[in-house]
């Protein structure tokens, strides 16, 4: 992968960010994106530390404009093209079926469902014609499992896992491979910010009794790329 260019996309913390790093480990040049330019900056400087070359950038992938715009960006930004996309987004508020309104579900599928193939359809045919790419999509357990009152999301992320099976499966014979990640719970910020009682509920029914670490994480998703 030495050489190679990656966008990662929400990689200012948790899952992205672990991503971003364990590429950069493997010699790529990554771009990053967040919407707080603060912690975007220490993002970047975290890779840096470990002697990557980082492109970071403010950016909301949050609707299916602002994430061909970020792949947009950092391919200018990189040299005019990149290799990886891992595509990547932030998660709907909680709500169980009763709760959630259409116009939630609406929210959840522009977050996680266009924005990733908004990014995809703006990435990939550049791959295809240099004929290597690689595409890593960080979605959730929720695909394949309920795991709690997340309506929107499980939602959302099914729909991911369908349209990303559908590319993988056309542009595999240009030398483009595509693979989503589903992650069940990992110790992130974001879990950190939780009370010791909701952490240990959240461990209960892990034959480990551990979280998920995001540096193994990502080390997965440079391993698929």
């Amino acid at each position: 992968l030495t050489g190679r260019r990656a966008a990662v996309a929400a990689a200012s913390a948790g899952l992205g960010l672990a991503s971003a790093v364990a590429l950069a480990r493997e010699g790529v040049v990554v771009a990053i994106c967040g919407r707080d330019p603060e912690r975007v900056a220490r993002a970047a400087e975290r890779i840096r530390s470990e002697g990557g070359r980082v492109e970071p950038l403010v950016a909301d992938v949050g609707t299916p404009e602002g994430a061909a715009e970020f792949v947009e960006r950092a391919a200018d930004a990189l040299g005019g093209g990149i290799d990886v996309l891992v595509a990547n987004a932030g998660g709907p508020p909680r709500g169980t079926f009763a709760s959630t309104s259409i116009a939630a579900y609406r929210e959840a599928l522009e977050l996680n469902l266009l924005s990733t193939v908004a990014m995809c359809q703006q990435a990939v045919p550049p791959m295809q014609a240099s004929g290597w790419g690689r595409v890593v999509a960080i979605t959730s357990l929720g695909a394949r499992q309920q795991i709690g009152p997340l309506a929107s999301s499980t939602t959302a992320r099914t729909g991911v896992t369908g349209v990303l099976k559908v590319l993988a499966t056309e542009v595999a014979a240009s030398g483009v491979t595509v693979n989503s990640v589903q992650p069940g719970v990992h110790d992130t910020d974001r879990l950190r910010s939780l009370g010791a009682e909701d952490r240990r509920a959240l461990t209960g029914d892990i034959p480990s009794g551990r979280l998920g670490d995001a540096d193994d994480f990502g080390a997965v998703v440079a391993f698929l790329c």
